[in-house]
């Protein structure tokens, strides 16, 4: 929970002043032994703490899951299985998952905070191979909540394909470019438009992809202006940016 926010709550009556000291007074993490979560990264980075949870023990990740949905009433998590997802839905069965961005979340209100979502973020693909991790950007953008335009099989092969969403692409606040193979629609992005790309090469690619290194090099040395590259297959890592941008674009 924001401080903004504490004090709105105060100011409708719907928080008592000493219900909002003893928030502010609480510890900023809860310790929890195995791990320490930062209950407070909300207060200072606008974001709450986001779980990565591929390599956690099956304990430890429901135990997470179960503590931050106590405290804060949703939680998001990256990079989970399916078998990690029947392991919360046990405990929490109101979790969802989303097989193609691996995302497990609990949400309060979703479709009022749909409803609330600003701006405009653009989440463009090369191919159809690199969504999973396009999702992965699109879906953190929305549940920070941000309004993504989804274009995607727009890589450089069939230039066309891309021309022909000039306008979505130019109208949006940030645009992240998600390729594998060479990395080059970051590129011809960062020359249509005058606003951020963000680039996220992807692990696709035959061998001398080098699973994503050839991508990463490619996008770090465009000669378009304006583009910012995150590590490979980092969706989760540009969804947050690029929600930075498109808060920053709307003054919130």
């Amino acid at each position: 929970m924001e401080v903004k926010n504490i004090l709105e709550r105060v100011q409708n009556g719907e928080m008592t002043v000493d219900e909002a000291e003893r928030y502010l007074r609480r510890q900023p993490f809860e310790e929890m032994g195995f791990a320490k979560l930062d209950m407070h990264r909300e207060l200072r980075s606008g974001f709450p703490e986001v779980i990565y949870c591929a390599g956690k023990p099956d304990e430890y990740l429901v135990s997470i899951f179960r503590k931050m949905f106590e405290k804060n009433g949703e939680v998001f998590g990256t990079r989970a299985d399916e078998m990690q997802y029947e392991l919360v839905r046990r405990e929490l069965p109101q979790v969802q998952y989303d097989r193609v961005s691996k995302i497990l979340k609990i949400e309060k209100d979703p479709e009022e905070k749909a409803a609330k979502r600003i701006g405009k973020i653009t989440v463009c693909t090369a191919g159809t191979a690199d969504i999973p991790v396009a999702e992965e950007a699109a879906q953190t953008a929305e549940y920070f909540g941000s309004r993504v335009n989804r274009v995607y099989d727009v890589g450089v092969s069939g230039l066309h394909r891309l021309l022909a969403h000039t306008e979505t692409i130019q109208e949006a606040n940030c645009v992240v470019a998600v390729a594998g193979m060479e990395g080059a629609l970051a590129s011809v992005i960062g020359g249509l438009v005058s606003n951020p790309v963000i680039a996220v090469p992807t692990s696709v690619g035959y061998g001398a992809s080098m699973h994503g290194l050839s991508a990463l090099l490619t996008m770090i040395n465009s000669c378009a202006n304006g583009i910012a590259v995150v590590n490979i297959d980092n969706g989760y890592g540009a969804g947050y940016m690029a929600t930075q941008i498109n808060r920053l674009a709307e003054r919130v």
